[in-house]
């Protein structure tokens, strides 16, 4: 239990560094004449990804999950691919890359790095490590529930980036 709670510390401590990014990003857009979209289901995401953080090891801790070398070690690996992609979207990006949706008028869009193959390859990060996170330690009702709920989210954050970027 010591060491997922080490790794979830670690996964909190990439997302800190990430609302550091995403804010320095902001204010650069802003002073371009940036446009956020979508401020209403922001929140839900934020309060989304913390539950996943908080709801994991809480899981682990209360219903005496274990850890089972079959499943955790691969799905390790899968945290760690998440985010070396989340961090090659971010930094393919630049400082177009946020946490919000924010477009800069007259920016082209990017289609180097993982943008090549995909539209959305932030999410399928995000995706990823929601289900591989909990499972690390066998916490399937978290991976389960956040999967249910993100996939809601996504739903409308993506429709909300594609009308965003049309524009």
């Amino acid at each position: 239990m010591s060491a997922y709670l080490v790794l979830v510390g670690l996964v909190v401590l990439e997302r800190l560094a990430e609302l550091v990014v995403a804010r320095r990003n902001l204010a650069w857009a802003r002073a371009r004449g940036g446009v956020e979209y979508g401020r209403g289901h922001y929140p839900f995401i934020v309060l989304l990804h913390v539950a996943l953080l908080a709801a994991a090891p809480a899981e682990v801790w209360a219903l005496h999950r274990p850890f089972l070398p079959a499943l955790g070690w691969p799905m390790l690996a899968l945290v760690v691919l998440a985010q070396g992609l989340r961090w090659w979207c971010i930094r393919t990006l630049g400082h177009q890359w946020n946490t919000r949706v924010v477009v800069v008028p007259g920016l082209p869009l990017v289609d180097r790095g993982p943008y090549r193959w995909f539209r959305h390859p932030n999410y399928v990060a995000v995706v990823a490590e929601g289900i591989a996170l909990p499972l690390v330690h066998t916490a399937w009702v978290t991976a389960v529930a956040f999967t249910a709920v993100n996939a809601a989210l996504l739903a409308v954050r993506i429709r909300v980036e594609e009308r965003a970027l049309a524009l």
